[in-house]
This record gives C-alpha cells, sequence and structure tokens, in this order.
C-alpha cells in the first residue's frame, strides 16, 4: 500500500510539473530562430529551473499590420519587430508592449552605442527593444552572369534598356522602393514622411503628384521590374538584379550562387530589428525572456546574423564587415521611419499608380 501510495504521489507530482510548463511564444522573422537555438535556450531554460518551453510560433512574421493583429490577439510573447514599426499608426503597436530594463541583460553592453537607445525605439522613458540585427534594401547583382563593369552604377542606370524584365523589386513593403525614387532626384529618401512631420502637407502631396518627377521616375523603374515579390525574392532564373534586405542572400550563397551588393553613389535605405516583450508577461516567462534575447545577443548568435543572415551585427564583440565598409550605414537619415500615416499613404498610391503604369505593356 506504501509503494502504491508513493507511485500516486510521484505520477501527480510528474503531472503537477507538466502543468506548471508555461510556454513562451516568439513571433520571428524566417531564419532568424533556427531548431538548434531552441535546443540552446531550452537547456538553459531548464539548467536555470525556469518551467517554460520557448517555441516559434506560426505563421512568420510578414510586416507591421500582420504582427499588430497576432500581438493584439494574445499569439506570442516575444516579437522580432522592425524597429519603425513601433511607431507607426500613431504608435499602436507601443501599446501592446512592455519597458525593456537593461539591467536584466547581461550582454546589453556589448551593444553598439548608436543603436542602444534610439528615440524611434521608445514611448517617452520607455526602452520598447533590444537589437537583434540590421541590413538594407539594397540591389544584389548575379555576378555568374555579370562582369564587375557591367553594374549600374547610378540608381537611374536601372532604367537603361538592358536592365528591362531583368530587375526583381518587392511588391510588398514598397516605402524602400519610393525612397529610391527620391534618391535618384538627390532628394532625401524618405522626404514625403520628413515633410509631413514638418507640417508641410502640400509640398508632400506636390513632391507624390502623378505628373511629379519622383512618380515619373518610379512609373519607369516600375516597367523595368520582371519580378516583384511580396515577403521575399524568387531568385527567377531571368533575374539579374534583385532587391534583398540581406538574409536571402545568404541562402542563395549556400546553393553555391555568387550575388554582390550594388554600391550605387546614392547609397541604400536601412532598417533594424528588434526583439520586444508584450505586456502581460511576467514571473518565469518574463526571466525567459530576458535570457532569450541575452542568447540573441550572444557571439556565436551575432557571427550567425553576419555570416548566414548577411546581416550587420548590433554587438562591437564580432567583426562586421558591412559595417567597416560603411560606418555611416545607421546614419539616422537612412533608418526606416515609422511613416506618417498621410505619407504612407502617398507612398502606397506612388506605387499603385507605378503598378498601373506597366499593365498594358505587360497584359493582352
Amino acid at each position: 500500500m506504501l509503494k502504491l501510495m508513493a507511485a500516486l504521489w510521484l505520477s501527480l507530482g510528474m503531472v503537477q510539473c507538466a502543468e506548471a510548463e508555461q510556454t513562451l511564444r516568439i513571433l520571428t522573422w524566417e531564419g532568424y530562430v533556427t531548431a538548434e537555438d531552441l535546443v540552446v535556450i531550452n537547456r538553459d531554460l531548464a539548467e536555470r529551473g525556469l518551467a517554460v518551453k520557448a517555441e516559434v510560433i506560426d505563421p512568420y512574421a510578414e510586416g507591421p499590420e500582420q504582427m499588430f493583429m497576432l500581438l493584439r490577439a494574445g499569439r506570442a510573447d516575444l516579437s522580432f519587430l522592425t524597429l519603425n514599426y513601433l511607431k507607426m499608426q500613431q504608435g499602436r503597436m507601443t501599446d501592446l508592449l512592455q519597458a525593456i530594463d537593461p539591467t536584466r541583460l547581461r550582454l546589453f553592453n556589448q551593444l553598439l552605442p548608436q543603436l542602444a537607445h534610439l528615440d524611434m525605439g521608445k514611448d517617452g522613458a520607455r526602452l520598447l527593444y533590444v537589437p537583434f540585427g540590421g541590413g538594407t534594401y539594397g540591389i544584389w547583382a548575379n555576378m555568374q552572369k555579370l562582369n564587375e563593369d557591367q553594374l549600374p552604377q547610378r540608381l537611374s542606370d536601372l532604367l537603361q534598356p538592358h536592365w528591362k524584365g531583368k530587375l526583381s523589386l518587392t511588391s510588398g513593403q514598397v516605402q524602400p522602393n519610393i525612397a529610391m525614387a527620391f534618391l535618384a532626384l538627390g532628394e532625401q529618401p524618405f522626404l514625403l514622411h520628413d515633410l509631413m512631420r514638418a507640417g508641410r502637407r502640400k509640398e508632400a502631396k506636390l513632391m507624390a503628384a502623378a505628373d511629379g518627377p519622383a512618380q515619373y521616375f518610379l512609373d519607369r523603374l516600375y516597367t523595368q521590374v520582371g519580378e516583384f515579390w511580396e515577403s521575399a525574392p524568387q531568385f527567377g532564373s531571368d533575374q539579374l538584379l534583385v532587391a534583398s534586405y540581406g538574409p536571402e542572400i545568404a541562402d542563395r550563397r549556400k546553393r553555391g550562387e555568387d550575388w554582390q551588393r550594388v554600391e550605387f553613389v546614392e547609397g541604400d535605405t536601412t532598417w533594424l530589428d528588434t526583439m520586444n516583450i508584450v505586456k502581460g508577461v511576467s514571473g518565469d516567462k518574463l526571466d525567459a525572456a530576458y535570457l532569450v534575447m541575452d542568447h540573441f545577443l550572444s557571439d556565436a548568435v551575432q557571427r550567425r546574423v553576419v555570416q548566414e543572415l548577411n546581416m550587420v551585427a548590433v554587438v562591437s564583440s564580432v567583426d562586421n564587415p558591412m559595417l567597416a565598409a560603411n560606418p555611416e550605414l545607421f546614419s539616422t537619415e537612412r533608418f526606416w521611419p515609422p511613416y506618417d500615416r498621410t505619407a504612407d499613404n502617398l507612398m502606397l498610391n506612388m506605387s499603385r499608380h507605378a503598378l498601373r503604369s506597366r499593365l498594358p505593356a505587360n497584359e493582352p
């Protein structure tokens, strides 16, 4: 009888432990959190006596609206938001996040100083992000089919006839395409946003006018495109110049392909992906969230950010070739901003106009 009772108590205890285990749900972009990461993280959580298991939720991150809806629905506890998402749409995303306490992160002091306390990632005094990795929306050339002297030098070179049908751009987050148009004209990349923030609405609307130079350039640029992509480029066999955020290039290189970023005279625009904790996460799950963020700031992961994801590391303890080549990469004027709603609508309308302008040439 005593043995039976002991076995019963043991089984009840195991059930209670199983029931007590919580899940730290991670909303991330594809490729950021690997199966190996989860093995290491969950082992560390267990060793620290935290009854929490980290897992990546389905679906992967796709963009600001989708991520906002998932967080608002309570589907995730830890997210990998792109920095400018935080204050888009009157800052509605900030209401879903809790403040970061840097003192709870062992590796916070390893962050590049210029990335640690950006105003774009704050709600008043509340710090809402921890950097993970950054990059550019750039054009990459297939060097197995092109020579160095064939590469475009200026953005206007993309309009040359021999690139028609050989270019791939995004049709998802189209704002960087509009930024390219303004850079080509010698303007600041996010001019419409800057003008709206300065209260110069009429000027912004004039700059986005259907008969204006920026729209004219964008119409011609879109006519050159052979393939548009929504969330990631497809690298069709005919595409010699492909717009990419960077991580997709690493996968192509693993396949033995040779892709090189085109260094335009006008430069590129820059983004930063971050880690964020959702409001309501507390107790062991909150402890686990900080441990997870520290894991992604470790040298091993940050080296993978550079070498495998083809991105820019956010810590000072690893080699950063892209940043070394361009120390001004994270300059404020090149960062994707939290687009003003009206400016965002103007950019979307410009992209739709440019898409319509190419229809007669591509439809029967």
